[in-house]
C-alpha cells in the first residue's frame, strides 16, 4: 500500500534527543556532524535547536531532561562518519561491524549514552 504526503496522517518534522546536560550534548553533536546552533542565547533549561548549516540534514532539538539514559534507544541516528574521529570526540563503540551477519556499521554511543550507527562515508 502506498500513500501520498497529502493523504498521510503525519509527516516528518524534526528529531528530538533527550539529554541531562543538553547544552554540552548540543555542542557535541555540532562538533560531530558539523551542525551549528540555530540561535544563540537560548534561555537556560530550554531545548537547543541545532541545524545543518548547508540545509542537508534535519533540525535536531536537544531537550533537557532530569534523568539519565537507562535502556537502549528505540530510535536512533544513522550517520556516515569516521569512527576514530568520533572516538576522539568522546563517543564509544559498543558494536563492531560483523560481515558474517551482514552488519557493515558500527554502533556507538554519544557522551550521554545515546546509541547511533556509523556507516563508512558514501562513495
Amino acid at each position: 500500500m502506498t500513500s501520498s504526503p497529502e493523504s498521510a496522517p503525519a509527516r516528518f518534522k524534526d528529531l528530538c534527543l533527550d539529554a541531562r546536560d543538553h547544552q554540552a550534548l548540543a555542542d557535541w553533536w555540532c562538533a560531530a556532524m558539523g551542525y551549528v546552533r540555530r540561535g544563540e542565547g537560548e534561555p537556560v533549561g530550554r531545548p537547543v535547536a541545532i541545524v545543518d548549516p548547508v540545509g542537508g540534514g534535519p533540525l535536531i532539538w536537544v531537550v533537557p531532561v532530569p534523568e539519565g539514559k537507562v535502556v537502549k534507544n528505540r530510535m536512533h541516528h544513522d550517520v556516515y562518519g569516521d569512527v576514530e574521529r568520533l572516538r576522539g570526540l568522546g563517543a564509544r563503540v559498543v558494536q563492531e561491524p560483523d560481515a558474517a551477519k551482514g552488519i557493515p556499521w558500527h554502533v556507538m554511543r554519544d557522551p550521554e549514552g545515546n546509541e547511533f550507527c556509523v556507516f563508512a562515508p558514501a562513495g
